[in-house]
């Protein structure tokens, strides 16, 4: 597996364990993308490559706008059901497993509604969990742009190898350097003036 490969997978596999469903939506797109840039790379094929040269553009400003979401830029929350589709209320993984947290549960059967439910707290957090998620989405945005700088270096040599190719013919069916035949009977006249003793003569005689 290449690099790309694996920060996508490392990314897709916390957002799984989150059940954060949009984040493993995209990241199931860019580990296709991926896949098939790599492929255009090793089979020669520069029209993949621009896709993915186009997708890392989309990835960046996906992985900008979670930034912003963790960041509560421009009104977006942290705390909102945006991430998973609004279809449940689970958060970053990282909000109860970040480095240095300790999980706590306490009952909540006293409370009138809530019995059999209990409160999670999270103490301890070392760092707090939307500052992880901050930098993994840096982090792939530098990723991102270097892939992104690397698929244009291969489309340009890929393209300056075929004009290459073009200019000494290699795509043309009646290619440049091709040699001049000598008409038929030029040869005909040529060779048989070799193989006949009295060449000359029986020229004069075939010309009269």
């Amino acid at each position: 597996c290449s690099p790309l490969q694996l920060a996508a997978l490392e990314r897709q596999v916390f957002d799984f364990l989150g059940y954060q469903w949009a984040p493993i939506l995209a990241n199931f797109l860019h580990i296709i993308i991926v896949i098939l840039g790599l492929f255009g790379t090793i089979q020669y094929r520069p029209r993949y490559i621009v896709v993915y040269a186009i997708w890392t553009a989309v990835w960046v400003t996906w992985n900008i706008f979670i930034i912003c979401f963790y960041l509560e830029v421009g009104g977006l929350s942290k705390d909102s059901e945006l991430l998973t589709f609004n279809i449940s209320r689970h958060q970053s993984w990282w909000s109860e497993n970040g480095p240095g947290c300790v999980r706590k549960e306490a009952s909540m059967s006293g409370i009138k509604g809530l019995d059999n439910h209990s409160y999670i707290s999270v103490i301890g957090c070392a760092l707090e969990y939307r500052y992880i998620e901050v930098m993994h989405s840096s982090f792939q945005i530098l990723i991102a742009l270097v892939g992104f700088v690397y698929a244009c270096y291969v489309v340009s040599v890929f393209t300056e190898e075929e004009d290459s190719f073009d200019f000494i013919g290699g795509f043309d069916p009646f290619p440049l350097y091709h040699v001049n035949e000598k008409p038929t009977n030029l040869l005909f006249k040529q060779t048989y003036l070799l193989i006949s003793p009295t060449g000359f003569s029986d020229m004069e005689m075939m010309n009269k």
